[in-house]
């Protein structure tokens, strides 16, 4: 029963917490209020996002600023063309003894910012998956452990496709969400503008610090799912599988291939999350279907029909829901 207590205690502290969070972002971020609720779910999911965006949207000031909220080791990575696995990951060098010695690339940080992922072979992106999934690297056959909390966002351009590589579909399916940063409202450029242009600076303070996060992560795990929510959604992801029972109309005409065990899973977590951060105790459908784009936008792949008629992927999620 005290156990029950503590846990609800944390989770209203959890929620106070997250408005703190958002309202010091919010003083250096302008706006994108969906995309900074779902960068930190995916945070306090251990999960983590790929971020779509042209450029000039702030995508990297939005993570740095994320960083500097949480009190984290923040680390970026511009992928280009030359790029190494070892540039990230590290390397073993023969120090004065002429022994070797492990060098720490930049992977070793609690928030990474991949920059434009697309622009580097899949050799390199590939160096991203081990740490990812198992919050590790293998170098010589050694394993180093990654400290957590550990996050990667990754973002892409999605004008320019010229000397880029597609991420394959098995990196894909290691981002939590798939996140598409859109342009920002007439009135909130007015302001984006009015306080860049000035001598002052918006400094967003430090809410939280590792151990906060981690408990908070082991929260989020521990909610309670009503049956029926994670009944809803398993069969939102038969939904998008042409072949399943569950398949509509729409599945089989349009799309070629649908999301895998991973977004169910992640479906759950991230409505649990997103649930506590709107002060419920426990997830229901409506939270699964207000982050299910988020979740399926990069689990699904349309066929040539789907692109012949000017269907989208997210037309069809839509529909799904």
């Amino acid at each position: 029963m005290e156990a029950q207590k503590s846990e609800v205690a944390l989770a209203d502290e959890f929620f106070d917490t997250s408005k703190k969070l958002k309202a010091e972002i919010s003083k250096v971020i302008i706006g994108q209020e969906d995309v900074v609720n779902l960068v930190l779910t995916a945070i306090f999911c251990q999960g983590h996002c790929l971020l779509v965006g042209v450029p000039g949207l702030a995508k990297t000031l939005l993570i740095n600023t994320i960083a500097s909220v949480l009190d984290l080791n923040f680390k970026r990575i511009q992928f280009t063309p030359d790029l190494m696995p070892s540039d990230i990951v590290g390397s073993e060098t023969l120090d004065n003894n002429r022994n070797f010695k492990f060098v720490k690339g930049p992977i070793f940080a609690n928030i990474i910012l991949a920059d434009e992922i697309n622009r580097t072979p899949p050799k390199t992106q590939s160096a991203l998956l081990e740490s990812m999934q198992e919050f590790s690297v293998t170098v010589s056959g050694n394993i180093y452990n990654l400290e957590k909390p550990f996050f990667v966002l990754a973002t892409q351009n999605p004008i320019e496709q010229e000397g880029t590589y597609p991420l394959p579909e098995a990196q894909l399916d290691r981002f939590m969400f798939n996140l598409f940063l859109d342009y920002p409202s007439y009135q909130s450029e007015l302001s984006i503008v009015k306080n860049t242009t000035t001598a002052h600076r918006p400094i967003a303070n430090k809410v939280l610090d590792k151990n906060q996060i981690l408990a908070y992560q082991d929260l989020v795990r521990k909610v309670p799912v009503p049956d029926n929510v994670i009944e809803y959604a398993v069969k939102l992801v038969h939904k998008t599988r042409s072949k399943s029972e569950h398949a509509p109309e729409i599945s089989k005409k349009y799309l070629e291939w649908g999301a895998g065990p991973r977004a169910s899973q992640y479906l759950v977590i991230a409505a649990k999350c997103n649930a506590l951060m709107n002060k419920k105790y426990s997830p229901d459908i409506e939270d699964v279907k207000a982050i299910a784009p988020s979740v399926l936008r990069h689990r699904i792949v349309r066929n040539f029909k789907a692109e012949a008629d000017g269907v989208s992927v997210d037309d069809i999620i839509s529909k799904l829901l």
